[in-house]
């Protein structure tokens, strides 16, 4: 059995956001991704054919995805993308001969991109105007796919305070089962973290199955494995298998037909290149060929099911029993960082049935009995190493100060209010908001980005701002400024809108 596992997730705005992560990212990957990919998903639907993948939506994306101010924005981006692409169609000079930017190059590729624009336009408009919940909830309803849920804020779970992992991980789960009619039984732990004992916390919460990283079950990834004495079911990601599509160092992306990620042509934002090749430098880059790149999506089809097939033969000789793969990435990667990626995802889906492989998700695995015996998951991730110091090194030491302190703060403040405010029996929107900018103080996200050079200052300065507003509200309350406080509170709401169901007063005594 064989099993696909996306996760989307994106370093997040929550109205704050500038280029380069924040707004741009997230419409780009909502254009270029999940347009494209929920629209393939559905024709797989109309085609009779369920269970095809297991999907883990990270709160802050669904909320992104709901959010009325995002909504507004991702329709005028889609629209300012045709309007770039008209402009491409206009060009008469300038640029290389032979190379991406030739004028006859980018008027070719300005019709493309045009045609390309429109339909997500008519994919938005048709689908998407009354949110992302309603487009999921369908795939959801249909039996088409499975939702892993997960906590509020994508926190770095073996780093924070029990109790509010423990809240987090409850209220991730409240706010999918309020968007989608249905709380999922399964979690994409944030970073595939993991400490031992945090499956009871699981188990707690209702929890069935969660991901992990391959080398955290020793590469032994043909069977999930009940963690503990728990009944709570790991299952790793099938590095071989995952690898072939995409790895820290190749995968078919690269493949020179394909269109490249990082060349723009800087009149009109378009990417107008293919790889061409490694060494190739951006400005001396061939132009785009769909037709080119159709051959080599068959091509990677091809390799791709030959790949799964003879892993799980193999898997199932050395096992001496029906094995299960499972290939997991990140949803982005199909569509944002590879353009072909969702067209590859669509005929894969229908190869592997045809080539004899039995398709199906997490939860049917569970239930077909892929299932091994119990095993104890050592404290890990799926970052560089496969263990914590992305997010708790010597360099983003300051990030594990300042989340403690932060959260310390916050807890401290919510339990005195909620313990002497008999005058308010009913929720504290006071509260409630000091949890959330702590939440939002410890995304994974922060020292990830910090870690690995990417828009570093920008994670600092997210950071640091939501500790300040913590501290800021906190501060008022602790001080008896109970007006000042609720100013303070309905200000920042107003700046981060999101998560509005939280309730503080479901916060562990």
């Amino acid at each position: 059995m064989f099993t696909l596992v996306l996760h989307t997730h994106l370093p997040w705005l929550a109205h704050h956001g500038r280029w380069p992560v924040g707004e741009e990212w997230l419409y780009q990957s909502w254009a270029t991704a999940y347009l494209p990919l929920t629209r393939v998903l559905r024709e797989l639907a109309e085609e009779g054919r369920g269970h095809l993948l297991t999907l883990g939506m990270t709160p802050v994306v669904t909320a992104q995805l709901d959010d009325p101010y995002c909504l507004a924005g991702m329709q005028q981006w889609l629209s300012n993308w045709q309007l770039r692409a008209l402009e491409a169609t206009t060009v008469r000079d300038g640029g290389t001969p032979d190379t991406f930017s030739s004028p006859e190059a980018l008027r070719a590729f300005g019709f493309h991109e045009h045609q390309q624009a429109g339909a997500a336009l008519a994919e938005f408009a048709d689908h998407w105007q009354h949110g992302g919940s309603p487009v999921l909830r369908q795939l959801i309803g249909a039996g088409t796919i499975e939702l892993l849920g997960g906590p509020l804020s994508h926190p770095f779970q073996p780093l924070l305070n029990p109790r509010l992992r423990e809240f987090a991980l409850r209220e991730g789960l409240a706010d999918a089962g309020a968007r989608f009619a249905h709380t999922p039984g399964g979690i994409w732990a944030p970073e595939c973290a993991y400490a031992p004992g945090m499956e009871t916390g699981y188990a707690a919460a209702g929890v069935t199955h969660f991901m992990v990283d391959g080398p955290s079950l020793h590469g032994d990834t043909a069977l999930g494995r009940p963690v503990g004495e728990s009944d709570v079911v790991a299952f790793g990601r099938d590095l071989q298998v995952s690898y072939r599509v995409w790895s820290p160092k190749s995968g078919y992306p690269g493949h020179p037909a394909y269109r490249d990620f990082h060349t723009y042509d800087h009149l009109t934002g378009l990417k107008p290149a293919r790889v061409t090749g490694r060494t190739i430098p951006s400005e001396s880059k061939a132009p785009y060929e769909p037709e080119r790149a159709a051959a080599a999506i068959d091509a990677h089809v091809a390799d791709f099911v030959n790949t799964v097939r003879r892993r799980l033969i193999s898997e199932s000789e050395r096992t001496g029993r029906p094995a299960h793969v499972v290939a997991a990435f990140d949803t982005e990667l199909f569509g944002h960082w590879w353009h072909e990626g969702p067209e590859w995802l669509g005929r894969v889906l229908r190869a592997l049935p045809a080539a004899g492989v039995r398709v199906g998700t997490l939860s049917d695995a569970i239930s077909g009995g892929f299932v091994g015996s119990p095993v104890e998951l050592p404290p890990s991730s799926w970052g560089s190493g496969k263990d914590w110091q992305v997010w708790s090194g010597e360099q983003v030491a300051d990030f594990v100060t300042l989340n403690a302190e932060v959260v310390d703060t916050a807890l401290t403040t919510v339990d005195k209010a909620l313990a002497q405010d008999s005058a308010y029996p009913a929720r504290d929107r006071i509260a409630d908001q000091i949890l959330r900018e702590a939440l939002l103080t410890v995304s994974s996200d922060w020292p990830f980005m910090v870690s690995k050079d990417t828009a570093a200052e920008y994670a600092r300065y997210r950071a640091h701002l939501h500790a300040h507003a913590t501290r800021e509200i906190a501060g008022a309350l602790a001080s008896g400024r109970r007006d000042q406080a609720q100013k303070l509170a309905e200000g920042w709401n107003r700046a981060d809108g999101l998560f509005g169901a939280l309730d503080a007063r479901r916060l562990p005594r």
